[in-house]
C-alpha cells in the first residue's frame, strides 16, 4: 500500500540532513539516467578546482560526485546514508571478495571498494551492463587510486557471473551488493547459489527494497528452507509481471538498455538458511528507502543423530528427511534390527556427517 504524501514527507524530514540532498529525480516520463549526465559528471569531476586534492582520494572523489548530484542533476547512486550501512557491513564482515551487481557511475564501487581494501580484502568486482557506465566507473576508480582493488566487468549480470566463475576468477562471494535491474535480483542470487558462489557465511545487501521495492526478492530471502523447497519442487519460477512489480524503473531500463533476459528456471539452493532484516534509510534525495541485509547461516547436521524408521533399500537416494535435508545412503548395513553407521552427504553442499541408528 502506498503511503500518503504527507506521511512520506514527515518521514523524509525526520532525521535526514536536507543540506546534503540531491536534486529531485526527474518527473515521470523524463529520463533520469543515460541521457549524457554520466559523461557530464566525468567532466565535472576532472574539471573541479580541487582536482589535485581529489586525485588518489576515494573520499574526495565521492564528495565531488555528491556535489554534482546536489547542484547539477540527479544521480541514481546508493548515496551516503545507505552507503554507510553497507560500508559498516564491509568493516564487520571483512570480505576477501565482494561483488556488486549494477555499478552505474561507480559511487558504490568507490565507497565499498575502499572499505574492502581497508578491511584487508583482495578484490571488488563491479558488474555493469552498460559499457559507457563501466568506463565511467573505471575512470573514477583510477582517479581515486582504487584500480588495484576494483575490477569492472562489462556485460549482463548473469553472463558476467557465469564467465568469471568458469574462468576461475570468482570462486566464492563473501559479500554481495545488489543494485541492478530489480527483476534480476532473485534470479541472479539463485544463479550464485547454483554455482556455489553463495554459501553459508555469505552476506547479501540489497538496495532499493522500498523505493521502488522488490517483493519477489524479499519473499525469497525471508522464506524458510521448507517454503523454498516446496516452491522448487512445484516448479515455481520467479517470473513476474515486470511492469506491475517494478513500474517506471523497469520501463526506463528496458527503453535505455534493451530487454534483459531473466532465467526463471534455476532453482538455486533452497537448502540455504537465510536470516534477513530491513535497515531503513534514505535515498540521496531524502526519500525513504532501505537496505535488506541477509546472512546465510550454516545448517549443519549433528555428528550423531538417532534415525527412526526402517531403511528399506541399498545405497542410493533415500526418501527420508532430516531437518529439511535429503540424504544419500552412501554406505552401511540395511538391517534395521542392528545398530548401523550411515554416512550422509547433504544435498545443499553444507556438510557431511555420520548418523548412528540405535
Amino acid at each position: 500500500m502506498e503511503m500518503p504524501a504527507s506521511t512520506l514527507d514527515s518521514v523524509k524530514h525526520a532525521d535526514f540532513d536536507e543540506t546534503k540532498a540531491y536534486v529531485p529525480q526527474e518527473e515521470k516520463g523524463k529520463a533520469f539516467f543515460d541521457d549524457g549526465r554520466e559523461i557530464e559528471l566525468l567532466h565535472f569531476v576532472y574539471g573541479h578546482p580541487s582536482i589535485e586534492e581529489i586525485r588518489g582520494s576515494p573520499e574526495n572523489v565521492l564528495k565531488a560526485i555528491d556535489e554534482y548530484g546536489r547542484t547539477k542533476k540527479y544521480l541514481m547512486n546508493v548515496g551516503a546514508d545507505k552507503g554507510k550501512i553497507v560500508a559498516d557491513l564491509v568493516a564487520e564482515v571483512k570480505p576477501q571478495v565482494m561483488v556488486e551487481l549494477g555499478g552505474y557511475i561507480g559511487y558504490s564501487a568507490l565507497l565499498f571498494g575502499d572499505a574492502v581494501r581497508k578491511a584487508g580484502g583482495k578484490r571488488y568486482f563491479s558488474l555493469e551492463r552498460n559499457p559507457e557506465f563501466g568506463a565511467v566507473i573505471a575512470s573514477l576508480a583510477d582517479l581515486a587510486g582504487l584500480s588495484d582493488i576494483v575490477k569492472v566487468v562489462i556485460g549482463s549480470s548473469a553472463d558476467s557471473i557465469k564467465r568469471l566463475h568458469s574462468q576461475g576468477s570468482l570462486e566464492h562471494i563473501d559479500l554481495m551488493f545488489l543494485d541492478h535491474y530489480k527483476p534480476a535480483y532473485t534470479s541472479d542470487l539463485k544463479l550464485c547459489e547454483h554455482l556455489n558462489l553463495v554459501t553459508p557465511g555469505t552476506v547479501l545487501a540489497a538496495d532499493n527494497v522500498i523505493k521502488p521495492g522488490n517483493p519477489p526478492y524479499l519473499e525469497y530471502v525471508r522464506s524458510s528452507v521448507e517454503k523454498k523447497r516446496k516452491a522448487a519442487s512445484a516448479d515455481m519460477s520467479n517470473g513476474m509481471d515486470v511492469k506491475s512489480e517494478f513500474g517506471r524503473n523497469a520501463d526506463m531500463y528496458k527503453e535505455r538498455e534493451g530487454e534483459e533476459k531473466i532465467n526463471t528456471e534455476l532453482k538455486g539452493n533452497p537448502n540455504l538458511v537465510y536470516e534477513s532484516k530491513l535497515v531503513n534509510s534514505y535515498e540521496p534525495t531524502g526519500e525513504p528507502d532501505g537496505v535488506e541485509i541477509t546472512r546465510s547461516r550454516p545448517n549443519t547436521l549433528p555428528e550423531q543423530a538417532t534415525v527412526a524408521g526402517q531403511i528399506d533399500g541399498p545405497a542410493g537416494k533415500s526418501p527420508w528427511m532430516l531437518r529439511g535435508h535429503d540424504i544419500d545412503l552412501i554406505d552401511g548395513s540395511i538391517d534395521p534390527k542392528q545398530p548401523i553407521d550411515v554416512k550422509v552427504q547433504d544435498h545443499g553442499g553444507l556438510c557431511a556427517s555420520n548418523l548412528k541408528k540405535q
